[in-house]
C-alpha cells in the first residue's frame, strides 16, 4: 500500500479490533476537576498559526503515518501539552510504549484538560479524544493500555509539544 495515511488507519484500526477483546466499556481515571478556559478562532485564524499538516489532524480529525511522529519514541521527562493552545495534556510519567506507531499514554493530567465523543469514521466505533481548550483533534482512547486505569490515549505527536523539566 503506498499511502502511509491508509496504511496508519488500517494499522490503527487492527489494533483498535484486537484490543476489544471482550471489552466495551472505557473506564476514566480519577482526577481532580479544573475549569478550563476555552480558546475559540476560526478555522482562517487557526490556519494561520497552525502548520498545514497540524491543522489537518487538529482540526480535520486526520492521522499522522504510524511510526513517524517526533514523540512516539520520546523518552524525555516533563509535560505533553496542545500544539495549537498550550493546554496541558499529560505527563511524560503516563506515556509507555504501546508499539503502535503513536505516542501512548495511560491518563491525562486531569480528565477536565481532555474530551470525548464517539467517533464513528471509517466504519469504526471509537472514543475521540480531544483538547478541552481548543478542541484539538489529538487521537483515540482503546482498552488496551497498562494499570492502573487500563487505557491507552493513542495520540498524534503533531497534536503535541512537549515542555521539558528545567
Amino acid at each position: 500500500m503506498k499511502n502511509p495515511a491508509i496504511l496508519s488507519l488500517l494499522l490503527l484500526f487492527g489494533v483498535s479490533a484486537c484490543a476489544q477483546n471482550g471489552k466495551s466499556n472505557l473506564t476514566k481515571s480519577a482526577s481532580p476537576a479544573i475549569d478550563v478556559e476555552k480558546v475559540v478562532k476560526t478555522e482562517d485564524e487557526w490556519k494561520q498559526v497552525l502548520t498545514k499538516d497540524q491543522y489537518y489532524v487538529l482540526r480535520q480529525q486526520g492521522t499522522e503515518p504510524a511510526f513517524t511522529g517526533k514523540y512516539h519514541d520520546h523518552k524525555g521527562k516533563g509535560v505533553y501539552v496542545c500544539a495549537a493552545c498550550g493546554n496541558q495534556l499529560f505527563a511524560s510519567e503516563t506515556k509507555f510504549r504501546s508499539g503502535t506507531g503513536w505516542p501512548s499514554f495511560y491518563q491525562p493530567i486531569s480528565e477536565a484538560q481532555v474530551g470525548t465523543e464517539t467517533d464513528r469514521s471509517y466504519g469504526m466505533v471509537r472514543t475521540e479524544v480531544h483538547c478541552a481548550k481548543c478542541g484539538g483533534h489529538l487521537g483515540h482512547i482503546f482498552n488496551d493500555g497498562p494499570q492502573p486505569t487500563g487505557l491507552r490515549y493513542c495520540i498524534n505527536s503533531i497534536s503535541l509539544d512537549f515542555k521539558g523539566d528545567q
